[in-house]
Formats: structure tokens, C-alpha cells, sequence
């Protein structure tokens, strides 16, 4: 810990939290900057009884959709159906059994974290607690498919980048390949580019060539990995012999299906796609989740700014698109990334639909490479950070999903088949439908010291920010529970939805994760600098600081422990930021014993049910990081530090293994700094030269459970 932080390039000023302004204009288009999406008054449309609008509200909700928002049947005749499930072919191994994907091992939640927190720092490489060491398990170019080349940045092209490992990594999957946990698939999202830090002498995004835009496009999407343990200990690395036939590259051109009842709806249709059940690509995916049958889940997040020519859209379809953030007064946005140089199909002037068929979660199959990847309207369409699923008592799989923009809302899905257990095709079939058609809620929360919070984040007298809340039905199926909108509307236009039943506005939304140990979900709330300012909400219970800068984590408890019930109580265990801040809150914890913590992004579990949570735009001058807390017993709200990343970077994934042997973590966006380039880098992590994201995995010496 005794290095020096060396000297930066010209670092400019920051974003939201601690965001460098160029981590600002290419992760999500410089979303912040831009006037709230949100501009629903949703006290006005707030009546609400027992999750059913009320007359009065089907009034005031059914003027809106009907009048403003230009629905009124325009996307009638939805149709619904799936894409045919071909049965696995010889080439691809065996599946493992269906239970060894789920990530719990007995535990309650209250394990003791035993390692020594480390510091906050300003170092340029990855820092982890004594007795444990780390290593990159693969990084930007590195080669995935059989026979591709390795990264040379002065020989890049999209059929090269199409082969290797992308660029930024967030999301983190890990799947067992055999029973003695020697093998495994990882899987992993790439999210967006940043062209400055990519190609040699760059200028301006308008200076850049056809072939380095389609090479961006080649660097988005997922890639599946094959690894290998080594030595039987915590660490893996990728299996680079034989023939690899898991390993893939989604990109922006792989195709993908629509599933469920908007697929086929006017809204997805286009000249390329006049049935709308087939999409190419997928962007800006973020978050994820592993299911119960062996499938990764991908949230399509900050979509909206590979978009242009809004402004010559239909004069019906700009209010829809600019509540998605899409700027429909210029033809070019600013922070636009000039795709519709490389395909027509970006520009909304030419493919007015083409923006409604991103915004999805997506399921992809590793161990079927030649599977086609679905997107599943049936959990609706908005900035997905991910989702993730448990199977209820009743064997419904619910999935838990966040809309990550300031002021936005906390969704869930209720599948209507049940969760089929063991390993045989029949089975397999099953569960591979299982998000195709089902009920999408969204939350709406109450309070019980309303009267009390005054933005500073001082807790109420009753010792806790807390109260209940509804989950609001919106469309199950083919049927709209929102007056004024079909399903296919509700689905195509979930915020539009959830604006029209008062659901409540959060402070960013992003991770939702239920334990598989207690059945409680975890929110990981980013941040939210506009909460209180100007005309913007005001700081309520569940949002309890104005300029809401550190973020905070909310807890639901569902109703009589069923994760399908449409009502719940909450509280928030965590107000992040420093602890010898008053407005910081540890679940009553001692805060003299508490690491600091700033910007939540992602949470996971390990295996005695202790959350871990990683940060995004560290806002308190330090270096992102994981940590981890016990979520039940006196341990409670006992937050450690157990890593940091180096300059520049965001702490993705996690992902504790099942064996609780070792942790993955993305580093993405290392040495985005601004005023940093390939040539001049603000980061030289991970191999001394110039800054590449990947993925780490981080074990202990003595081969033991991490964290405990």
C-alpha cells in the first residue's frame, strides 16, 4: 500500500458522483446533463387501491395515454408465440444438473466477514485484503473464439474485434461445466466503448471510420468463455486448447427473437422486420442474472444515444421516445455516437421503430452456442440494469428488475408457468419458456414517518426509514390493467405505464437481487443528485437525502415470505457515503467501525447469505470498490471494504462462485479519465502499458471460504 499515485493527464470535471465527464458522454450519453425523463405528477395519477386503478384513476390515466401519448390501439393485433426450441445437437456436452446453479449454500445471512477491510486509495491497480491475491482471468482482445488473433490496436478491424473478448465488462456470470468444479462458462456483458481510449490518434467521434465504428459495434454485446480451474485453488484462467464449442461473440449484429405479447406488435415492426419478431444486436447491456435452468439474463440499459434523427420522427412518437431519454430536437444529438453512419437502421428519421426493439432483458443459452438469444417483452421495456430470478414457494419464477434513470421505478415479474426441477429435456423446455408470458408489476411505497424526513437523512424516531408498499399490476399477458393502453403499449412503454398508475420515483434503480436464503431483495439505489433541487421531488422515506450523491440500498419483504405476493415492506438498511456523515445510516450499526462507501451499483450474495456490493462513480475522491455486510444478526450493517480497482474504473459483476471459493469482479472503464488516451493513458492497468478492462478473480492463499 506504500506506492504513489503517479501524476494524471488533465482530469476535467466530474459527473454524476464521482464520474469522470468522459465516463459521463460514453456509458450513458451524458444522461445527467439532460433535462429528468420523468416529468410525470404522479401524486395526480396516485390512486391506487389494493394494486387495481380506481375509477378516478382510470379517468385521469386513461386521458393520458389516450390523448398525449398517442395510443389509442396503434399497436393492436400484438401477437404472441416463441421461436421454436431445436433439441440439442451432439456437439455441445451435457448440461450439469439444473441445481447447481443456484448460487445459496446453507447459511442465514449473518456469516462473520473475517477479513481486514483495506483503505480507500487513489492506487492504479487492484487492491485486496491480506491472505488473498488475484489475477486477470481475460481483458479487452483477448481471443475467444478457436484461432482468433490477439489485440494489436494498429491492426483492428470488426471481423477481429468479433473474435475476441469486447470492451467494458459489467455484468459477471459464472456456470459450473462439471460436478467437481474444475470447469465452468463465463459469461460476460460488454457495455459500451470508448472510442478515445481505443483507437491510436484519435480526434473526434465524427473524425472516426466507417471500419472503427463497425469495430465499436463488434466490441458491444456478451461473450461466453470456458474456463479452467488452476491448481484446485480459487483461481481460473480460460482454456485456450481443443475445440471450444461454448465459447461465443454476440455482437451488434447477432440476431436475436422476440418473445411474448408485444412481440409481432406495430411497434417492433420495420421495413427489415415487417413481422417484428427479430431484432439484430444488442447495446449498452449492464447488469444481469443467472437462472435457476442455466440461462444468462442481460439488461439493455442507456440505449437511447445510439439513436438520431428523432427529430423527423412521427409527431406521435416523440413524446414516447423522449420519455426514453431520446432527443427529439436535433437530428444529432451531442452526445450521439454516429452508428447510423455504419447502419441506416439508427436513424429514426429513416426506422422509427427501430428504438423500440432495444430497452429488453435478454436470455441467452451458453450451453447451446447455436441457440438464437431472446428478448422478452413480457418483462417490459425501459433502462434495464438487469434482473434477476428466484423461484417462488409456488414454483412461479419471479424476476426482480430496476429502471436506472433518476426518478424512475422498481419493477417485478411474475411468470405464469411454474419452475420444472431435474435436468430432462421436458424440462429444460419448460424453463426456457418461463419468461415469455407472465405479470409485470411495478412498486409503489407508503411510509410511516413521512411528516419527518426533511432531506438531511436523519433517521426517524421510530429508529428506521420504513413502511409498506404495493406492487401495481400492469399487464398480464395480453391484458392491460392500464386504462388507455394495450398490452403491447404497456409492454413497448413501460415507463409511460408506470407513470399512469403513480408508481414511485427512485433514486436510480439499478441491481435487484433476491436471496435465495431469506427471500428478502436488496435495491442497489445509485444516486441521485437532482432529488430535492429545483422543482424536482422532494426527499421522501424510501429517498431520504436531497442531492442524494452516495446512494443508498432499499430492502423488500415480501409478504408472508412469498416472493409472488403484490405487497411487501421495506426499509433502508444503508445510507451510503462517509460514516462520520451524519446522513449515513448502517442499520444502527457502530459507524466508527464501517468503511465508507459511495455510489451502489451492484449487490450479489455468497453463500452464508452476506451481501456484497460494488460501486460506480465513487464520489467521496476514492478508487471504486466491493464490499460486504452480514444482512441479518448483530452483524448487521457491518460494511467492510474487501477491494479496489484501479484509477478510473468501475467495480462491476460480483460473482462469488458456489463454492464460495472465489469472487469475480469487472474492472470497466480503467483510466477513463478525462483528457486520457490510448497514447497519453491515465491508466496503465492490467499489463503496464495502456488501459483495458476485464474480468479478476480474486481467492485465498489458504484455499478457504472467501470472506468468512
Amino acid at each position: 500500500m506504500s506506492e504513489r499515485p503517479r501524476l494524471l493527464p488533465l482530469l476535467g470535471h466530474t459527473g454524476h458522483g464521482g464520474r469522470s465527464a468522459m465516463t459521463c458522454i460514453y456509458r450513458c450519453g451524458n444522461a445527467c446533463a439532460h433535462p429528468v425523463p420523468n416529468e410525470s405528477d404522479n401524486p395526480y395519477f396516485g390512486d391506487v387501491v389494493n394494486g387495481e386503478v380506481t375509477r378516478r384513476g382510470v379517468v385521469r390515466a386513461g386521458a393520458v395515454g389516450a390523448l398525449v401519448l398517442g395510443f389509442g390501439g396503434a399497436a393492436a393485433g400484438a401477437l404472441t408465440g416463441s421461436p421454436a426450441l431445436a433439441a440439442p445437437g451432439d456437439p455441445t456436452p451435457a448440461l450439469p444438473e439444473v441445481d447447481s446453479f443456484t448460487p445459496a449454500r446453507p447459511g442465514s445471512g449473518n456469516g462473520a466477514l473475517t477479513f481486514k477491510p483495506i483503505p480507500p486509495n487513489k492506487l492504479d491497480n487492484l487492491v485486496v485484503p491480506n491472505g488473498y491475491d488475484h489475477s486477470v482471468v481475460i481483458r479487452w482482445g483477448d481471443p475467444v473464439l478457436p484461432g482468433a488473433p490477439g489485440l494489436d490496436v494498429h491492426r483492428q478491424t470488426a471481423d477481429r474485434q468479433a473474435q475476441q473478448f469486447g470492451y467494458n465488462n459489467d455484468f459477471v456470470g459464472v456456470l459450473p461445466l462439471d460436478r467437481r468444479g474444475e470447469r465452468a462458462l463465463l459469461v460476460v456483458n460488454h457495455e459500451y466503448t470508448n472510442e478515445n481510449l481505443m483507437f491510436p490518434n484519435f480526434t473526434t467521434l465524427d473524425a472516426l471510420s466507417v471500419e472503427q465504428i463497425r469495430i465499436a459495434m463488434a466490441a458491444h454485446g456478451l461473450s461466453v468463455v470456458e474456463l479452467e480451474r488452476v491448481d484446485e485453488t480459487g483461481q481460473w484462467k480460460p482454456v485456450r486448447k481443443g475445440r471450444l464449442p461454448y465459447n461465443k461473440r454476440i455482437t451488434a449484429w447477432t440476431k436475436f427473437a422476440f418473445t411474448g405479447p408485444a412481440a409481432g406488435s406495430a411497434w417492433l415492426r420495420t421495413k427489415a422486420d415487417p413481422q417484428g419478431r427479430s431484432v439484430l444486436g444488442t447495446l449498452n447491456n449492464c447488469a444481469g442474472g443467472i437462472t435457476p435452468w442455466g440461462t444468462v439474463l442481460s439488461g439493455e440499459e442507456n440505449f437511447n444515444q445510439y439513436f438520431v434523427g428523432a427529430d423527423a420522427a412521427p409527431e406521435t412518437l416523440k413524446p414516447k421516445l423522449a420519455r426514453y431519454g431520446i432527443s427529439t430536437t436535433a437530428r444529432y444529438p451531442a452526445d450521439s455516437r454516429k452508428w447510423d453512419r455504419a447502419d441506416a437502421r439508427f436513424d429514426l428519421a429513416k426506422h422509427p421503430n427501430e428504438a423500440h426493439r432495444f430497452g429488453w432483458i435478454v436470455e441467452v443459452d451458453p450451453f447451446d452456442p447455436e441457440a438464437t438469444p431472446r428478448k422478452h417483452t413480457a418483462l417490459g421495456r425501459f433502462k434495464h440494469e438487469g434482473a434477476n430470478v428466484i423461484v417462488a414457494k409456488s414454483g412461479h419464477v419471479v424476476a426482480y428488475m430496476g429502471d436506472d434513470e433518476r426518478f424512475d421505478y422498481l419493477y417485478k415479474f411474475v411468470s405464469d408457468k411454474k419452475f420444472m426441477k431435474g435436468d430432462s429435456w421436458a424440462a429444460r423446455k419448460n424453463n426456457l419458456s418461463l419468461l415469455e408470458s407472465g405479470t409485470l408489476y411495478v412498486a409503489k411505497l407508503d411510509y410511516t414517518s413521512a411528516d419527518e424526513i426533511d432531506g438531511s437523512g436523519t433517521v426517524p424516531a421510530d429508529g428506521a426509514f420504513n413502511g409498506r408498499g404495493k406492487w401495481i399490476r400492469l399487464v398480464r399477458g395480453n391484458t392491460s390493467y392500464v386504462p388507455g393502453m394495450t398490452a403491447a403499449d404497456v409492454l413497448t412503454f413501460t415507463r409511460l405505464a408506470g407513470d399512469a398508475v403513480g408508481a414511485t420515483k427512485m433514486d436510480r434503480p439499478e441491481d435487484v437481487e433476491p436471496s435465495h436464503l431469506t427471500g428478502k431483495v436488496y435495491v442497489a439505489l445509485t444516486n441521485n443528485t437532482n432529488r430535492g433541487v429545483g422543482s424536482n421531488p422532494k426527499a421522501d422515506e424510501a429517498n431520504p437525502r436531497t442531492n442524494n450523491k452516495h446512494g443508498h440500498v432499499l430492502e423488500l419483504v415480501e409478504d408472508r415470505g412469498d416472493n409472488t405476493a403484490e405487497s411487501f415492506a421495506w426499509s433502508v438498511p444503508i445510507v451510503c457515503g462517509d460514516p462520520t456523515d451524519p446522513s449515513t445510516f448502517f442499520a444502527g450499526y457502530d459507524k466508527t467501525r464501517v468503511s465508507p462507501i459511495s455510489c451502489p451499483d451492484n449487490v450479489a450474495f455468497d453463500g452464508a447469505g452476506n451481501l456484497w456490493i460494488s460501486t460506480d462513480g465513487n464520489a467521496l475522491g476514492s478508487n471504486d470498490g466491493l464490499f460486504a455486510t452480514a444482512i441479518e444478526g448483530p452483524e448487521r450493517g457491518h460494511l467492510k471494504q474487501f477491494l479496489t480497482v484501479p484509477l478510473g474504473a468501475e467495480t462491476c459483476g460480483p460473482f462469488i462462485t458456489t463454492d464460495n471459493r472465489s469472487v469475480f469482479v469487472a474492472v470497466q472503464h480503467p483510466g477513463e479519465i478525462t483528457g486520457a488516451s490510448l497514447e497519453n493513458p491515465a491508466s496503465n492497468w492490467p499489463d503496464g502499458d495502456f488501459a483495458k478492462p476485464g474480468v479478476v478473480v480474486t481467492w485465498r492463499l489458504d484455499g478457504g471460504v472467501v470472506g468468512s
